[in-house]
């Protein structure tokens, strides 16, 4: 008697309209694993401190519901920080997976083609000029935007190819940090201490006036990212690929890119340039889900989650003095990409 193998069962598709949404079990347990540790590290960083508030006095605190000063240290001086630390690492995060998915290369960052290093200089002319807090947050996403017009304009030829949008950022970058390196010398002393501490990416001092606009841009960028995410998936695969399943290439790769940058240029008017953040934390999201795509909320997830960690560990790692999260950010990073390297030569 033989038996025969029993056909395989397809995948459940749930449609919402014209939507359909494909389960994937180890997708969803990633990112409420990356939920469940971004409010451990949440709570640890509102709790611990110069003065210690307990896990329950924060919760209480966080609804209104604890003493006067819990609340004062909670809602109004760690709160802040951690939110804006969560929303700038979920910025950046978003920022990294869709560079690297158009560029189909994990060194397809911000942080490599030029657009942080164009915030940088939009932030360091606007402190030179002597502007105020608010200037530099307008200055940051003002050369944010004009470094990725130009660096788009550039590489475009007959559409924008993923090789000549990194070749072309990565001339761009070099350039801008000569740039950003002549303004700090000719810029007087207390100027350039000023810059000198943005450019380190901080979230020291951040206020819930630092974490209202960045979380108003996550959540009109996000239903963006949404759309452009499953399309990106295909890109991956080719342009001709992409046009032959009716992906209107350009105009979606236009999309992908006003929403990265975008994304970035608030992050970074918010926290400075802060570094490796955007390369890390979509291929860390890859891992965790084993996607073979673009993964775009568990990289904003792992964002938020690495950013307010590697803040936690700053403010901890020479207790009591406190160094900048873009230290700690650019340690980390600078390991993670010697070990990618290390693995791409296997």
């Amino acid at each position: 008697m033989t038996l025969s193998p029993s056909p395989a069962r397809p995948r459940r598709v749930a449609r919402l309209g014209s939507w359909s949404v494909r389960p994937a079990p180890r997708a969803l347990s990633a990112c409420l694993g990356l939920v469940a540790a971004g409010f451990v590290v949440s709570v640890l960083a509102i709790s611990t401190g110069e003065f210690t508030v307990p896990v329950p006095d924060v919760l209480k605190a966080v609804f209104g519901q604890g003493t006067p000063v819990a609340e004062l240290i909670v809602s109004r001086l760690r709160a802040p920080r951690v939110v804006t630390g969560l929303l700038v690492g979920a910025a950046f995060g978003m920022s990294g997976a869709i560079f690297q998915s158009l560029t189909r290369n994990p060194l397809g960052s911000p942080d490599f083609i030029g657009f942080t290093a164009g915030a940088s200089t939009g932030g360091i002319l606007a402190v030179v000029s002597g502007g105020t807090a608010l200037h530099i947050a307008g200055g940051s996403l003002a050369g944010c935007v004009v470094t990725a017009a130009l660096v788009y304009g550039l590489a475009f030829r007959r559409g924008v190819q993923g090789y000549r949008l990194v070749l072309v950022g990565i001339g761009a970058n070099a350039l801008l940090v000569s740039v950003n390196s002549y303004l700090l010398t000719r810029a007087n002393i207390n100027d350039a201490a000023t810059a000198g501490a943005w450019l380190t990416g901080s979230l020291g001092g951040r206020g819930w006036e630092h974490a209202i606009p960045v979380g108003a841009a996550v959540a009109i960028l996000l239903p963006v990212c949404a759309y452009v995410s499953r399309p990106m998936r295909m890109m991956e695969m080719g342009d001709d690929a992409a046009r032959a399943m009716g992906i209107r290439v350009e105009t979606v790769r236009a999309a992908a890119v006003v929403a990265g940058v975008l994304l970035c240029g608030v992050a970074t008017a918010a926290a400075g340039p802060v570094v490796f953040v955007a390369l890390a934390a979509p291929q860390l999201a890859r891992r965790l889900t084993r996607s073979s795509g673009v993964t775009m909320t568990a990289s904003a997830l792992t964002g938020a989650v690495l950013l307010t960690a590697a803040d936690l560990a700053a403010q901890r790692v020479i207790a009591p003095a406190q160094l900048p999260v873009g230290v700690l950010t650019a340690a980390i990073g600078g390991v993670y990409l010697a070990l990618l390297l290390r693995k791409d030569r296997h």
